[in-house]
């Protein structure tokens, strides 16, 4: 009942920062209310309140600022961020979220992250750093025949993305958003597609951006129709992640494993904390780790 006032005060404040900003009085709408995230819609402008856990110091200035260089491929925070609470709270222009129930734009996504890979990378650019998260969800893990099977795979992983060693060097860095799926893409008031969420945006190995949807068609969850789509349009883009005639897998295991484990184990947690059975799909991710670890390769 508690985080529900508190959730419930934050909502508000949103709602009153939205109406400051935007250029209408709609009423607000909230478009998402998970893993701590807070994005509430006002008129034509977007006020999100971020994870309280993550860090949203100089780094997070920097990405505020890179994303404004590339208004074509970004819609970022138009504002520097405000603390709300004790929260870090932005506001950003509103665009239309991907329709689930349309065809999706896979193409258009390929097509982003082909441009935004191919970006020169600033300076000032902060490093990636996103693998270490699969880790943090595996420690959260609690016991059971599913979180077994997630740790088995887990440790096929190699060491520096165990959390044990760091990351080796020697790998081309490019510019990549870090955390890409199609939930960060919305369609602009020009009707032109753009990548939101810079959260994660940095200096990276750009086989990170196609490890989710690598992972879910290894996974069996994402049809290969679909894979094909985006892959063929981000190898026709020039995307740098794969190679053009060689096998892509060999850039892509090693990021959809790690994809794969990381998205099971959000759904084992997710499903006990809900009290609930897993469903399909995130059985099929829970089945997909124990393909890895079957097939070895730990490092």
């Amino acid at each position: 009942m508690q985080t529900e006032t508190v959730q419930s005060g934050l909502f508000a404040r949103l709602v009153e920062i939205g109406r400051d900003s935007a250029r209408a009085d709609a009423s607000p709408e909230t478009l998402y209310d998970r893993h701590g995230v807070l994005v509430v819609r006002v008129g034509d402008v977007v006020v999100k309140a971020h994870q309280a856990d993550r860090e949203h110091g100089p780094p997070f200035l920097e990405r505020i600022r890179l994303a404004s260089t590339l208004p074509e491929l970004l819609i970022g925070p138009q504002s520097p961020p405000l603390t709300v609470d004790g929260r870090t709270v932005t506001i950003a222009p509103f665009g239309e979220p991907v329709d689930p129930g349309q065809e999706l734009p896979w193409e258009e996504g390929a097509r982003l992250l082909a441009a935004l890979h191919s970006e020169s990378v600033p300076a000032r650019a902060p490093s990636w750093g996103r693998p270490t998260r699969v880790a943090r969800l595996v420690s959260r893990l609690g016991e059971g025949p599913a979180e077994d099977e997630v740790r088995r795979a887990f440790a096929t992983l190699p060491a520096w993305i165990r959390g044990e060693e760091d990351e080796p060097a020697g790998r081309a860095e490019h510019l990549i958003h870090g955390d890409w799926h199609l939930g960060q893409m919305v369609r602009a008031q020009d009707g032109r597609w753009r990548l939101i969420d810079i959260e994660d945006m940095g200096r990276g190995d750009p086989a990170w951006d196609l490890a989710r949807p690598a992972a879910l068609y290894s996974a069996g969850v994402l049809p290969p129709d679909d894979w094909g789509r985006f892959l063929g349009a981000y190898t026709a883009a020039g995307g740098p992640a794969v190679p053009t005639r060689d096998d892509p897998w060999t850039r892509l295991d090693i990021p959809a494993r790690s994809l794969a484990i990381q998205i099971a184990a959000t759904c084992v947690i997710s499903a006990e904390r809900d009290d609930r059975t897993l469903d399909e799909p995130e059985q099929a991710m829970i089945d997909a780790c124990a393909r890895i670890s079957a097939a070895g390769d730990a490092a």
